[in-house]
């Protein structure tokens, strides 16, 4: 593998900080591994960088003076910190679009001087914030690759979970989505790119008009090597309880409710036991549902925990049920798989992306009343076949190192810039296919 001189565009990058910001770090470091790798981040993401000490090439600061201040102001007064409403998607792109137009002005004659290989813009990675950087490359001199992307996902229909989901504020700005279609720059985005790598089906098949130039990586987050060493060990003997766990925000669209309805049997039976880390608006209601259903005394909410304590749960775990119906990336499945908790999970989104046959369980999303019944039967099987349980645990914690630690993610991104600088052939990078599902308008 020849070593590239990657310009990397992360305006939000920060290890300090959690979910995107710090996913695109760890992203940028593993390729820093393996290339001569200059960070392009907003100023304010400077310190905290630095202070990581990642092998970076150079690390270079975007000044936004009067925007920087502004889009802090309304994080705080308008968006309260909610980093997941879309709304603030759409507020975000004239920071967008200012910090890549500034970064060309200071970076462009090193660019036509030959400082670099390649572009690469791994932040945002939501697909409907376009790049201005695509448009100054039109001709070159260097090739404008961008990804992981990953969002969009529609509204399957059949359950009422997603229904109340996106009737609580915010929500409804999904629905002006398309229009990101009309901003400037959004057709030169893809158009002028050399290569999209998508992160999730749903963006790949967005994009499938590309399809000369389009990759796929599962999901925009990755694994610590570390994480795999660490690994807690399970207690107990062979006669131990079947250990069930749910993990996540106890939100409508995390639909922990069904992992309550799918184990009840097994539960009631005094057969599993269930826990659910996490916390949110819907634990009472699961509360409640659990003492209709009879399973109380075999069910445990640990309430909010921090990441560490999340991983011995997970190790502990035979099975981690995780039936969200509208998951972009799923990070969790990832550790779930990392831990040797066998994935049960709903095919759609990135735990569907995700999870194979080789590894554990996705159930189609048909309608809650099916998607109960075959949760049911498929924790019946695993409860009842401790051999197939665990040639599944087995198979889930190769996978894991082999396919998604940071370091398995740089190796698949470097094959594509590999490609696009003329340094090597095009990867397979195809991705998984889907049982079809009624959507909603």
């Amino acid at each position: 593998m020849n070593r590239l001189r990657v310009l990397v565009l992360a305006p939000d990058c920060n290890p300090e900080s959690v979910t995107t910001p710090q996913i695109a770090y760890a992203l940028a470091e593993a390729l820093a591994r393996l290339h001569a790798v200059t960070l392009v981040v907003r100023a304010a993401m400077e310190a905290p960088v630095r202070r990581a000490g990642g092998p970076f090439e150079e690390i270079h600061p975007v000044r936004l003076p009067g925007l920087d201040q502004l889009y802090r102001w309304a994080i705080r007064r308008i968006f309260k910190y909610d980093y997941g409403r879309q709304s603030l998607t759409a507020a975000s792109y004239p920071l967008q679009v200012a910090f890549e137009w500034r970064a060309w002005r200071q970076l462009r004659r090193r660019i036509r001087s030959g400082d670099f290989d390649v572009v690469l813009r791994i932040l945002p990675i939501v697909p409907v914030l376009p790049s201005p950087f695509a448009h100054f490359l039109r001709n070159g001199p260097i090739p404008f690759a961008l990804g992981p992307l990953n969002g969009g996902l529609p509204w399957p229909v059949g359950f009422p979970q997603l229904e109340i989901q996106r009737q609580q504020p915010g929500w409804w700005f999904s629905r002006l989505r398309g229009c990101y279609r009309y901003l400037p720059f959004a057709r030169s985005t893809y158009q002028k790119a050399a290569a999209i790598i998508a992160a999730s089906s749903h963006t790949f098949s967005e994009f499938a008009s590309y399809r000369e130039k389009l990759f796929f990586v599962p999901g925009e987050n990755g694994l610590e090597s570390g994480l795999l060493e660490s690994r807690p060990q399970a207690t107990g003997g062979q006669e131990r309880q079947f250990r069930l766990v749910f993990v996540g925000r106890l939100v409508p669209f995390k639909a922990c409710d069904l992992a309550l309805r799918g184990a009840a049997r097994l539960l009631r039976a005094g057969a599993a036991h269930l826990t659910v880390v996490g916390d949110g608006a819907e634990r009472k209601n699961l509360e409640e549902l659990a003492v209709s259903l009879g399973i109380e005394k075999a069910l445990t909410f640990t309430g909010w925990v921090e990441r560490a304590e999340v991983m011995p749960q997970l190790a502990q775990a035979d099975v981690f049920v995780f039936p969200s119906l509208r998951e972009f990336g799923g990070a969790v499945v990832f550790e779930a798989l990392a831990m040797g908790a066998v994935p049960v999970v709903a095919d759609f989104g990135g735990p569907g992306d995700t999870v194979t046959q080789e590894v554990g369980y996705k159930i189609g999303l048909t309608n809650e009343a099916d998607f109960v019944r075959k949760l049911e039967t498929v924790l019946d099987r695993l409860a009842l076949d401790s051999d197939h349980l665990e040639t599944l645990r087995k198979r889930g914690m190769a996978y894991a190192r082999e396919r998604l630690t940071w370091e398995a993610k740089a190796r698949a991104f470097s094959e594509v810039l590999q490609w696009v600088t003329g340094n090597g052939p095009k990867p397979d990078l195809p991705p998984p296919t889907h049982q079809s599902l009624a959507v909603a308008s």
